[in-house]
């Protein structure tokens, strides 16, 4: 339990201060940059599990069709994920990506309760009716509906759920999703490159070495994020999650330089609260059992 929290809050530290990272290739399109996320993950996983010799459970998956269909639908809503994502820090909507990572945990607590019977307690209930107090207010003051947040919520929800579900290790699960999606990924960039309509070949030297990291970049928070899932409920990732945006928030408020009315700030603040009351419940809970270890 203690080291799935380590995992998952490295994660969503690293995903919070992603913008910094997508502001260095902002030349060039959102899915340019993930056909490059797709393809450099990729090799550096193959790289990984070829060094560890731990390549025995590809030949497996030829016996497990649902498992690769599993995974090929995790895949696919990780990339309309990042494409969105990438795309709202690209055109200065670094707030709004950040409401729907706000929204997240709710459809985590959901998806737990409907999906994995997960109960939570009368504390993390209420923790989370503020959060969602939070949240409607926040959509009010929108005056839309706020589709960036939803589809980027959404997709990484389901997404949450069906790595905690799957069969698969947080590496051999990442490198399953990556090859099902590298074929694509590397047809279209061919394509892009070979029409003149790919960024990449023209960005200057400093662009293209921040493409080529994109690698790593990508697939660590992943594999830390898919391990700690499978070691914790998704209530707990859902309090977790509110560290990756308040640090997209703070980002595109301090650097990015984006406007935030006071009314919409106050919504940020009921939420934020949420998040202390669902901390201070869960220490709460488990005092108990350490004075009595003691």
């Amino acid at each position: 339990m203690q080291i799935g929290i380590l995992y998952a809050t490295l994660a969503y530290v690293a995903w919070g201060i992603f913008p910094l990272y997508f502001h260095q290739v902002a030349s060039v399109p959102a899915l340019e940059v993930v056909l490059h996320r797709t393809l450099w993950s990729m090799v550096l996983l193959a790289v990984v599990l070829a060094a560890r010799r731990q390549l025995a459970w590809v030949l497996a998956l030829r016996r497990q069709p649902r498992v690769v269909a599993a995974f090929l639908l995790s895949a696919l809503l990780l990339s309309a994920n990042w494409v969105i994502y990438v795309w709202a820090v690209h055109n200065q909507h670094v707030v709004d990506a950040s409401l729907g990572y706000f929204i997240l945990p709710l459809v985590n607590v959901a998806l737990g309760l409907v999906f994995l019977g997960e109960r939570p307690r009368r504390g993390q209930w209420m923790a989370l009716a503020v959060a969602a107090a939070g949240v409607l207010w926040l959509t009010v003051q929108t005056g839309r509906l706020p589709w960036i947040a939803l589809v980027l919520a959404l997709t990484f929800g389901f997404y949450g759920l069906l790595r905690k579900t799957a069969v698969l290790g947080a590496i051999e699960g990442l490198a399953l999703e990556t090859a099902l999606l590298a074929p694509l990924a590397a047809g279209l960039l061919a394509w892009l490159t070979l029409t003149g309509r790919a960024a990449w070949p023209e960005a200057d030297a400093a662009t293209q070495a921040w493409l080529l990291v994109a690698g790593p970049i990508t697939a660590v928070p992943l594999l830390l994020f898919a391990a700690g899932a499978r070691r914790i409920p998704l209530a707990t990732m859902g309090v977790l999650q509110y560290i990756s945006p308040t640090l997209q928030f703070a980002l595109g408020i301090w650097l990015f330089g984006e406007t935030v009315q006071p009314a919409r700030l106050a919504g940020f603040a009921v939420i934020w609260v949420a998040l202390a009351l669902y901390t201070v419940e869960g220490a709460w809970q488990r005092r108990p059992t350490s004075w009595a270890r003691s």
